[in-house]
């Protein structure tokens, strides 16, 4: 797969909810290694950014599938981790807003508030369920995968917030977007 499979609002199968994957088998495992191939196809047309994860509903797949990176500050490291029907167990530490971006929303950034501790259960690629505390950067790209399994897309957390929208200009560079203009007239984020 590449980064034109990655399926952008306002296509309206990003707002439907995954399904429970029942069994590890050939065609998972052929989607994990799809959408590890489409984020690596994506990061690479970007000079700016690295893909940090992926939600098989990002490939117009309902299977409660994510991927994250392996490694965030590297990114010559191209390894990325499957976690087969994830869901938050408990959420802690406090809730920060911080920037956010997503291949399925495209050139708009946003600040989002997040917990920054949360306690993460899934099933791996070998079919062993494992618990893990995720915090910092780790947590928020988890919470914004398992949206996506709900059906819910980071802009939804904040949209009456008229200073949160912003783009990345030619050097890189988060640049507010006139919420007027650009945000609130664009129905495509949210229709």
């Amino acid at each position: 797969m590449t980064k034109d499979n990655i399926i952008t609002l306002p296509n309206p199968h990003l707002r439907e909810k995954s399904t429970r994957v029942q069994e590890i088998n050939a065609d998972i495992i052929a989607l994990v290694d799809g959408m590890t191939a489409a984020a690596i196809d994506w990061e690479n047309s970007r000079p700016h950014e690295i893909s940090a994860a992926l939600a098989a509903i990002q490939l117009d797949r309902l299977d409660r599938v994510v991927i994250v990176r392996s490694d965030f500050d590297n990114k010559d490291e191209k390894g990325f981790t499957a976690l087969i029907n994830p869901e938050i167990v408990k959420y802690e530490g406090s809730v920060v807003a911080d920037y956010e971006g997503c291949l399925s929303v495209r050139d708009v950034y946003g600040k989002v508030p997040r917990h920054t501790k949360i306690r993460v259960k899934a099933i791996d690629m070998t079919g062993s369920e494992v618990r893990f505390k995720a915090e910092g950067f780790l947590a928020r790209v988890i919470q914004h995968e398992i949206d996506h399994t709900q059906g819910i897309v980071f802009i939804d957390h904040i949209k009456d917030d008229a200073e949160a929208f912003y783009t990345l200009d030619e050097k890189g560079e988060l640049q507010p977007l006139d919420y007027d203009t650009h945000v609130k007239d664009n129905h495509i984020l949210w229709d």
